[in-house]
């Protein structure tokens, strides 16, 4: 009996994106760069950007005690921002690193390096993502505005940020988790301590996430001068990741205790049952990790998905309490 064929790879699949996604196999051939270029085989990083926004909306909620019709076009027009700004974000930072790109085995199948799309054609893709972006924020009250429009200092930054620091998931963490700001600020018409408080919560969280998925291209980072938190930390990883989790619970428990506090006792406790349910996962992700495992970590990468989203059930059940 002959051997069965191995399945052939789409043409242009990048290197660690999703196998059998919905862009490499029933996107129209000529979009694909462009979804490539906004990491839409890859929508972890989409659900990243967008549960800060969810999860401060719902606290926001819990705040004032209030929601309307509204709130749902916030939540909807906070996915739909998220995968543009990520897409913008991923396709300038695609745009800056292109020649680093092409020395890292991981990224060097990434549109620009592999020659699928010119850096000209990605500028003109960044673009039109993001003039899409403002019409939806454009939609909310003029505070939540000037906070969008602010984001986007941090996302210029953060692309060049390995360069000159060791601590570039910090950059990363400031501009994932501005919707922790600009969702409140949408739903109250006020940026409050809260949101704040959130908002340095998911940086302690992108710290956490990000420097495992860094952990990846350690060795390529190193012979090409890239700085990153893994490479900071190196054996040591587990013990600073430790902290990040303290770090993220302690915060998000603040923020939901100034939140939640005057509610009544069962929903001040479910609610607080929303940051330690989060710690949880983020301490199983640890018991897992090996920082050796290149598959392992990107599958705990991914898994800071299912982390992101058991507070909102926690933060959602109160809200009906």
């Amino acid at each position: 009996m002959a051997d069965t064929p191995a399945k052939e790879e789409p043409k242009g699949q990048v290197a660690d994106a999703v196998r059998g996604n919905w862009v490499d196999s029933l996107a129209p051939a000529w979009t694909r760069p462009y979804l490539r270029l906004s990491r839409a085989d890859r929508p972890i990083g989409t659900w990243l950007l967008l549960l800060p926004c969810w999860m401060s909306l719902l606290l926001a909620m819990l705040w004032d005690g209030q929601a309307s019709w509204h709130d749902l076009w916030i939540a909807l027009g906070c996915a739909l921002g998220a995968f543009l700004m990520r897409g913008a974000g991923c396709t300038w930072n695609d745009i800056t690193d292109r020649e680093f790109d092409a020395q890292v085995a991981r990224t060097r199948s990434r549109p620009i390096p592999s020659g699928q799309v010119s850096a000209k054609q990605a500028a003109v893709w960044m673009v039109a993502q993001a003039v899409i972006a403002a019409l939806i924020l454009f939609s909310f009250n003029v505070n939540a505005i000037l906070l969008g429009i602010a984001s986007l200092i941090p996302v210029a930054i953060y692309p060049f940020a390995k360069r000159f620091t060791w601590w570039p998931q910090v950059f990363l963490g400031l501009a994932f988790n501005w919707g922790a700001l600009l969702a409140w600020t949408a739903h109250t018409g006020t940026l409050n301590a809260p949101a704040v408080v959130l908002y340095l919560a998911g940086i302690a969280w992108t710290l956490f996430y990000d420097t495992i998925y860094a952990h990846q291209d350690t060795e390529d980072d190193a012979l090409i001068g890239i700085k990153s938190t893994a490479r900071l930390f190196g054996e040591n990883s587990p013990q600073w990741l430790q902290g990040f989790l303290i770090a993220t619970v302690a915060l998000m428990g603040l923020a939901t205790l100034m939140t939640a506090l005057p509610l009544s006792p069962a929903a001040l406790v479910v609610a607080l049952m929303g940051p330690v349910a989060m710690g949880w996962h983020m301490q199983w992700q640890l018991r897992m990790l090996q920082t050796d495992d290149a598959e392992r970590l990107v599958m705990l990468f991914r898994s800071n998905r299912d982390a992101g989203l058991l507070p909102l059930l926690f933060f959602a059940t109160a809200f009906f309490l």
